[in-house]
């Protein structure tokens, strides 16, 4: 029996650089442009766990992955995502549902959806008529639209279990 809900935010946002893989919920895309950063630099995968730990009030993803600490540094962020749900769940919340939006001008992520929706649907333990991918185009401004770098929103929510936060 469910007692509550709560509903977190999260966002991310990578540089792109030719040569470096571009990994998005987990999934390898094929792209010339690849995200910069400490991690893999899964911008889903990131702006995931900050609306997980947002949606529970248990701070974000830079206080529980610092970037001054080199254990993190190329790490595989579906390790983080299931380390970031660990505690989430051990605070007595589940996910329920969870809304991906990927701000990119490049490449195009249509071809993708089902895949990057499979494979969130198996780290989150969630149906996948729970789980819900989009991307959106900058239209050519800024430095999403530039192809300079990309973004992620994403919108999730979690049911307090019966006797547990």
């Amino acid at each position: 029996m469910s007692t509550g809900f709560r509903v977190g935010i999260g966002y991310d946002v990578h540089r792109l650089e030719e040569g470096l893989p571009l990994l998005l919920a987990g999934v390898q895309i094929p792209s010339d442009l690849g995200a910069r950063a400490r991690t893999d630099g899964d911008v889903v995968l990131h702006a995931l766990i900050d609306a997980l730990l947002g949606a529970a009030a248990l701070g974000d993803i830079g206080g529980m992955f610092p970037e001054t600490d080199d254990r993190f540094l190329g790490a595989d962020s579906s390790g983080l995502l299931e380390q970031a749900l660990g505690r989430v769940r051990g605070a007595g919340f589940a996910p329920v549902n969870v809304d991906v939006n990927v701000i990119a001008e490049t490449p195009r992520l249509r071809p993708h959806y089902a895949t990057m929706r499979d494979r969130l649907s198996a780290l989150l333990g969630l149906p996948l008529d729970r789980v819900s991918v989009k991307a959106r185009s900058a239209e050519g401004m800024g430095e999403v639209g530039e192809k300079r770098a990309i973004q992620a929103q994403v919108v999730v929510l979690l049911e307090e279990e019966a006797g547990r936060a």
